[in-house]
């Protein structure tokens, strides 16, 4: 574990200073971010703030995992074979994210890569992940609180896998709307599954995890409110997936929900929102909504509380939850 909490310092500190030269190539590219007309009009003053700061968080944690693990992955052992999936998923959905926020900043309608195609390549590199995590790593069991042993699911553990990780990768997406919010959100939640994985002994899982959460740290000095920092789907999409393997590999990934239940709150709010909408335009002919306004963090904002207190508030809530998915893990 001390090992591990130095490998997360030594990330904030190589991301912190990557941050800066890499504010300053996005707006010398323009590539800022677009702010939805129908959103809070609060927010039309973050209009320009560089996006893609996800790969604040990427760079160092793949370059840090990467070098450490250098001869595990050259000879492609059960280490090297472990490491190799988390770092292919951030890898591979963080480029998924990057062509959509590049999209996003060159299309003059603001609008990236259309939802059922996004959809289809976090399917995609779903199922590889899946299957690399079954196959390559025979891992498909689940652990259930107050139960002392784990629940083989054999060959169910692939669409499972599949349905968790592009879940995942969609909520911390949705939640990636406030200064702060996903990234302290996740920060808390990589740090919950890191200490379960130290618990559990699987020390590679351990250092990844607070690799993570040091870079996250160091992107949240940019992100702090007033944002000089946008996550982008570079960052919100690689970390939603990463997440979602990283508690496939620790076996506890039925308390993901738990330990990342603000990414779950705003799911939500945005499925409800827009079945009652439709039902209520099917059933009286005028669609209606349950919340002013989704996902979850804006429909707060319009009932008056600041950005910062949605924000402080809802992190709070997620400390909480992640204590008691921990110790439900040692259950």
């Amino acid at each position: 574990m001390s090992y591990a909490l130095t490998l997360g310092t030594i990330s904030f500190l190589l991301a912190v200073v990557w941050g800066g030269p890499l504010i300053r190539l996005l707006k010398r590219h323009n590539i800022g971010k677009q702010i939805r007309i129908e959103g809070p009009s609060s927010h039309r003053l973050k209009m320009g703030t560089p996006t893609m700061g996800g790969l604040m968080i990427l760079v160092p944690v793949f370059l840090i995992t990467a070098a450490l693990n250098i001869i595990n992955l050259m000879g492609l052992n059960l280490i090297g074979r472990s490491i190799l999936v988390p770092l292919g998923t951030i890898v591979s959905f963080g480029l998924l994210g990057a062509v959509d926020d590049l999209r996003c900043v060159r299309n003059p309608k603001g609008t990236g890569i259309l939802g059922r195609y996004k959809m289809l390549w976090q399917t995609i590199f779903a199922a590889f992940v899946a299957l690399a995590l079954y196959s390559g790593l025979d891992m498909h069991i689940v652990g259930i609180p107050f139960m002392a042993q784990y629940i083989d699911l054999g060959p169910w553990f692939v669409p499972i896998a599949m349905f968790v990780i592009v879940g995942s990768s969609n909520a911390v997406n949705l939640t990636d709307g406030l200064d702060g919010l996903a990234g302290s959100t996740a920060a808390l939640a990589f740090a919950a599954y890191g200490i379960i994985a130290h618990l559990q002994g699987q020390i590679y899982l351990v250092r990844f995890c607070f690799t993570v959460v040091g870079a996250i740290m160091a992107f949240l000095w940019y992100n702090a409110y007033p944002a000089d920092l946008f996550m982008g789907d570079t960052g919100s999409l690689a970390l939603g997936a990463t997440l979602a393997v990283v508690a496939l590999m620790t076996g506890q990934w039925l308390l993901l929900p738990l330990i990342g239940i603000v990414f779950v709150a705003e799911t939500l709010s945005v499925i409800l929102q827009v079945a009652y909408f439709k039902f209520t335009k099917w059933r009286f002919g005028r669609g209606r909504r349950i919340f002013k306004m989704t996902p979850l963090h804006h429909h707060f904002e319009l009932l008056g509380w600041s950005e910062t207190q949605v924000v402080q508030r809802f992190w709070l809530v997620g400390i909480l939850s992640a204590m008691l998915g921990v110790a439900l893990a040692l259950i």
